[in-house]
């Protein structure tokens, strides 16, 4: 006998334990270790540069870090991006409803192997199937640190090194972060 274990909801999502990381993929809990010291300093200082863009822009809202955005797609029902930036209402208490228009996944320690590699990729594929403009893939170990790809040509990314302002056009028009910022 076969039994089916129970899908799990976006209710589930609220109530992960700890309020640790979570998405929703696939009907399952995806559970998400804590980041380490530098790429946790780097989501970091993404959030406090597209905060300054908000305050200066009078547009949108930066996200930080362990924040939930809903969507509805055939197998994901939520996204945690380690930075984002939302166009939207004010979700109140709940999860913001909706794709951000910009994401940043900052890569830690596990993500450095083929699965890790297939699993970002379809990642970014879900991202602009849910309305993302854009999606940075920051590689703190790489010298191609910057990984700018856009839903209207999410194959052909632009690359961003040491000594370079990255941005993220057209989702966030005028706004660009150093790349040497993302190192403490």
């Amino acid at each position: 006998m076969v039994t089916k274990t129970r899908e799990a909801t976006l209710e589930d999502l609220y109530h992960v334990p700890e309020n640790g990381k979570a998405e929703l993929v696939n009907g399952e809990l995806v559970l998400m270790s804590p980041t380490g010291a530098k790429p946790g300093y780097a989501a970091d200082e993404i959030f406090v540069s597209l905060r300054n863009y908000s305050k200066r822009t009078k547009v949108g809202r930066a996200v930080g870090d362990n924040k939930g955005f809903h969507v509805n797609l055939p197998h994901r029902t939520s996204f945690s991006p380690d930075a984002a930036f939302y166009i939207g209402s004010d979700p109140g208490m709940k999860f913001f409803e909706g794709a951000p228009i910009f994401a940043a996944e900052v890569r830690s320690e596990g993500d450095y192997d083929l699965q890790a590699e297939r699993a970002m990729a379809d990642k970014r594929r879900d991202y602009f199937a849910a309305g993302t403009l854009v999606v940075w893939d920051v590689d703190l170990l790489s010298n191609d640190v910057v990984r700018v790809y856009r839903a209207d040509n999410p194959e052909t990314p632009t690359i961003y090194r040491r000594g370079d302002l990255a941005e993220a056009e057209p989702a966030l028009p005028g706004w660009t972060m150093p790349v040497d910022d993302l190192f403490a």
